[in-house]
């Protein structure tokens, strides 16, 4: 039959382990390189005249921002960390029967 081997959950959990960190990584660099330029403007228009310096205003919106999602996540975690979480994990103990892992 079909089976996951031991290779094929290592390369699994190697890409989901690396991947958040280089999504963060590319989003740094998104952000670097937007705030260094500027957005692009189709109209042909130059819009030197209407940008602004990156710090402080950039820096304060950005800080914000990432402050507000850690309260928001913090505050997920902080009062109802089961909220998300699978019920399967939670069974009820039975104190009268030895669990099936447990060989005497």
């Amino acid at each position: 039959g079909f089976s996951v081997d031991k290779a094929t959950l290592t390369r699994f959990f190697a890409f989901h382990f690396i991947l958040p960190f280089i999504i963060a990584a590319l989003a740094m660099v998104h952000l670097l390189f937007l705030h260094e330029t500027g957005s692009n403007n189709p109209s042909g228009i130059t819009s030197d005249s209407d940008k602004i310096p990156f710090h402080p205003y950039y820096t304060i919106k950005d800080i914000l921002g990432v402050l507000l999602l850690l309260s928001v996540l913090m505050s997920l975690v902080l009062f109802s960390p089961d909220l998300l979480g699978d019920p399967d994990n939670y069974p009820p103990a039975n104190p009268l029967s030895t669990p099936p892992h447990i060989k005497p």
